[in-house]
Formats: structure tokens, sequence, C-alpha cells
């Protein structure tokens, strides 16, 4: 019988809420199910039920715990991160309690030999990154889900089996009163680094595991330093290796170091050796203050991935599908666009809009896109911790040449998590169209904000909209013959499809064809998308671009959302001939 703890734990700055286990009744049944059960409430598996809501399709989501997470662990939310939890109406209280920033500076034996600029200009909303712990990024998120009617949350409820037909899955939980049943139609393991759900499909990751350990510890402390990333090379306190230090709400600072070789977690988390070390980084940055400690744990490096996120009906999502180094912030920040980019396609498909080969594509765009973080976070990890005695001669001489020179310091950059770009995708469609842009937004990356006004963006206007988005680029006045067409054609498919038209002074008696007009007089959306009179931009639920046109008709419009749901049998000349087939909406 699964008995979870139920004592709030404990912190010097957060207190713990306990979330009761409760009984269902549907357990009592014996016919216990939902469409879509959700495995872990972190970060991810509270985001994918948010997601899933927005297109109506319900969840049931399982947490082993009664309370949030412990700890600080995932500090940085990234702009893309941002602008996804906008996508889903939550990023409010984020950017009420967290900390912005957008640079760093890296010091070698005490002397600064690096300052980092992640890029920022006024046409985005959010900055390039933002400090927040975990446990306020559960918090909000664990609130919204329980204001949702189409999402059961259950705390105390684990997993301790699962097999699958071609049809459902059935779990076994066990639970404070004992163990029941469950059926779903789809499953999403976003259970962790230690995933249950992995484990019991015997599923393996690819990928490399680095030598080395490090020490994260949250300590609460009044420092007066603004907030930024500080990384110190081979300070005098810990030769040979680095320390990164950060700042996080409410007083509290990450102090993040990494081990001398062979030392033991239960050797680096001895009180008096935890707090001998802590000193010694406050006194290197010339803090000789008061602390309290409020969490620590020691992690290791890895770039690993499945090569495969889907089984079946079980999706795997975040740290349930790849581990990936803490440098960069990647963790959180790429399971949040794994799930953004899973979350519509399954919804797609639970509402029979799309087959469930659509599927499919999650697991290669994201697999390709953890490829390419695992190739990323392996250079940042090589030099953070060197492999061997060669990579660190490497390292060390690079860190000495940068006291002097200029031409190695962009080796020290750290590679921070970036919006994947989705490039080769099987989902977009009209390459040469695509060709013949000379600027804008490519097909496979995602929408780019601009601003409209005095806190107005071109993002904001989306966030209420659940599903692709059709932007129609005119000019003054009434609509010419083609764009009339698209916009009428485009209204009529049997999934959501939110039609924007954007002009200096979009308008006339066929504006009303719209879901959404947005004034453009000084050309600023019109310049960041390099778009004209006539262009057309297809936009998938999660934002990123599967198909653009300077001048188009609506059945090349219609048949590329098509492809994006991954129909991609050819069309038949008569239906192209005489545009998209009329559907009522639903």
């Amino acid at each position: 019988m699964h008995v979870p703890s139920s004592e709030p734990r404990a912190s010097v700055f957060y207190t713990y809420k306990i979330h009761p286990y409760r009984h269902t009744p549907d357990r009592d049944s014996g016919r216990a199910g939902a469409p879509v059960v959700i495995v872990g409430a972190g970060p991810i598996g509270l985001v994918t039920a948010l997601d899933l809501a927005r297109f109506g399709v319900a969840s049931v989501l399982l947490e082993e715990d009664l309370q949030i997470s412990h700890g600080s662990r995932a500090i940085v939310l990234t702009r893309r991160s941002l602008e996804i939890l906008q996508q889903v109406g939550v990023e409010r209280p984020f950017r009420r309690k967290g900390l912005p920033w957008s640079h760093g500076r890296s010091f070698y034996r005490g002397q600064e030999v690096y300052q980092m600029i992640m890029p920022h200009d006024e046409d985005d909303r959010f900055m390039p990154g933002l400090n927040i712990q975990q446990q306020y990024i559960e918090e909000y998120l664990v609130d919204f889900c329980s204001r949702s009617p189409l999402i059961d949350l259950r705390w105390g409820q684990k997993v301790v089996g699962i097999s699958q037909t071609a049809d459902a899955v059935a779990l076994r939980i066990d639970t404070p009163e004992g163990e029941y049943a469950m059926n779903a139609d789809w499953v999403v393991a976003a259970d962790g680094g230690r995933s249950t759900i992995r484990r019991l499909l015997g599923l393996r990751m690819e990928g490399r595991s680095y030598p080395g350990n490090f020490v994260i510890a949250d300590i609460k402390a009044q420092i007066d330093l603004p907030t930024e990333r500080l990384c110190y090379f081979d300070p005098a306190w810990n030769p040979g290796n680095n320390v990164l230090v950060h700042r996080q709400p409410d007083d509290m600072w990450r102090i993040d170091f990494r081990l001398p070789d062979g030392e033991t977690s239960e050797q680096a988390l001895a009180p008096a050796t935890l707090r001998q070390r802590i000193n010694a980084v406050l006194e290197m940055i010339r803090q000789r203050i008061p602390w309290q400690l409020d969490w620590a744990t020691v992690y290791s490096a890895n770039t690993l991935t499945l090569p495969d996120f889907v089984r079946g009906r079980v999706l795997l999502t975040g740290d349930a599908a790849h581990l990936l180094p803490i440098f960069g912030v990647r963790g959180c920040n790429t399971g949040l666009q794994d799930c953004n980019n899973m979350a519509w396609k399954l919804a797609w498909v639970v509402k029979g809009w799309s087959h469930p080969a659509l599927l499919r594509t999650y697991s290669s765009e994201r697999v390709q896109a953890a490829r390419e973080i695992c190739e990323e976070g392996g250079k940042s990890t090589r030099f953070m911790s060197p492999p061997t005695a060669g990579a660190r001669l490497m390292r060390d001489a690079v860190l000495s040449f940068c006291l002097s020179e200029d031409f190695l310091k962009d080796l020290l950059h750290w590679r921070t998590s970036r919006p994947h770009d989705y490039r080769l995708s099987s989902l977009n469609s009209f390459p040469e169209a695509d060709a013949a842009f000379t600027g804008g937004i490519a097909s496979g990356q995602p929408a780019r904000n601009v601003k409209l006004g005095e806190d107005d963006y071109l993002l904001d206007r989306f966030d209420a909209g659940a599903g692709f988005h059709v932007m129609v680029f005119t000019a003054e006045g009434d609509l010419a013959g083609d764009l009339e067409h698209i916009l009428i054609e485009t209204g009529r498919q049997p999934f959501p499809v939110i039609r924007v038209l954007i002009g200096a002074r979009p308008g006339g008696a066929n504006a009303s064809l719209a879901d959404l007009v947005i004034a453009d007089a000084a050309g600023r959306i019109a310049s960041k998308y390099a778009a004209q009179a006539g262009t057309v931009y297809a936009l998938r639920p999660d934002l990123h671009v599967c198909a653009r046109w300077l001048k188009t008709d609506a059945a090349q419009v219609c048949r590329a959302l098509r492809i994006a749901i991954g129909e991609t049998t050819p069309v038949p000349a008569p239906e192209l001939a005489a545009g998209c087939p009329s559907r009522s909406r639903s």
C-alpha cells in the first residue's frame, strides 16, 4: 500500500501545502478511465494537462506525493517557456514573482574574462531569462489546474503497473486505500528523470553520462548583487573546478559548484563540509553575511535521450524522455517545448481531427531537438567538467588566454536553451514558397513577437486562440478575391483555425470574415514577417510556422493545413481546382 508522507517539507522561505489523498468514486465501479492519463504532476505534467484543456481534452493527472517538489530545482524559465505559458494562459503570476535577466559574467581566478549578453529587443515581451523557484512554478500551475473542470488532479497515487493493447492502456495504481485499475486511451509519462513508466516499459536512453559531481545548494541571504548569472572558474577555494551563483526571489540564492574528483554525495552534503564551502563562496563574492540553508542535493551531468518518445499509446516527455545537463537551463525549458509540441497533436487525435500517426511527428521532431541539445549541452558540459586530462588542459589553456586575448572568449558561452526550429518537419509544406522570402519567419520556426503599443504585443492577441492561425496580410480597404476566399475556406476546416487579418487599415465589408483583426499602421508586423499585401502565414497550434507564401490562394493554404495535421495524400485535381472542401467548423 502506497503511503506518501503527509509531513510538509521543511523550508526557510516556502510554506509547503499538503494536498490530501481523496477517494474517487470511479475506483468503486471498476470502470475507472479517462481519455488521457498524465503520470507526474511536475511542471511538464501540469502544463501538458493545461495545454490539452485549452483544446477541450479532459485528463486525469496522477502524482504519487501529496505536495509539490522539494527544492528550487528548475530556477530559470526562458523567453520561449514564458511564451508557451502565455499560450495556455498562465504566465501572469510568473511575471509578477520572477526576476528577469539577460546577461551573465564569467571569471577566471578572480578576474572577469567574459560577459554573456542574451539577445533581446523591444519587440520581445519577455526577457531572455526569468529566475523563479520550482516551488512557485508548480504552485501556480497546480492552482490553474484546480480551476479547470477538464483536469482531475489526484494526489497520493503511484503507478505500479502498465500494459497496453492496440486500443487502450491499462494502469495499476497504488494508493493509501490499496490498488485499483484505470484504463486510458492515451498515457503521457511526465514523471521525471527516474520515470516509473520508462522503467516499467523497459526503455533505455542513448547518449553519455559525464564524470564529476556537482552540488546545488539554496541559501537565504541578503546578498547585494544584481540578477545575473555568475560563473567562477578555478577559484582559490576550489582549484580546477567552478562555481555558479544565481539570484532567486525572496532573498534566495542558488550556489552550484563542482566537487573534487572522487568525493561521494554523503561527503559533499555533510553539514560541516557544506557550510565551509558555502562560506568560501560568500567570501569569494565579498559577501560575509549570515545565511540559512534551505535545500541541497548532488547531481551529475548527462546528455541522454530515448530514441523514440512514443511507445504504442504511451508518450514520454520532459526528463522521462531525456536527461540534459543543467548548464544552459535546458531541463525544464526543453520539457515545456516537448509538451507544447505534443499536446496539440494528442488533442487533434483525441478529438478525431487527425489520425494517430500524427503523434509520430511529436517523436521525430522532439528526438531531433533532444539530440541537437545533447550536442550543444555536451560542449558546455565538457567545458564545465572536462572528462579527461587532455580536455582539462585545453579548457584551462582557453581560460588562461582569455585573460589577455579576446578571440577565444566566445568559447565561454554557455549555449543557453533556445527555441527549436522544426525546419525538417514533415508537417511543413510548400518549400519553394518559403524560399521565396528574403527574411521573416521561416517554416519550422516559432512565431516572433512584435510590440504594437504600450503593454501590447502581437502574441498577446494570439493567446486566446487554441488552434491553427492563418495570418493574412492586406493593404487598406476591401480584400482582393484570393484573400477573401482564403478567409472563407480556412474557416470551414473541421478543426479550429483562427483567421488573422493584418494591415495598415484592415477593414471593409469582408473584415468580418476574420476572427482577429490587427492594425499595423507602422508596418512593424509586416517588417518582422517580411510580408507584403497578399502574404499569408500558416501557424501550427504551438505557433511554429508550417507554411508561408508571398502570394497564394485558398487551395494552397488549405492543403498546407491538411499536411500540418499529418494528411500527406496529394489533393485530387478537382478539389484543387475548386478550392478547399466546405465543412462546418467544430
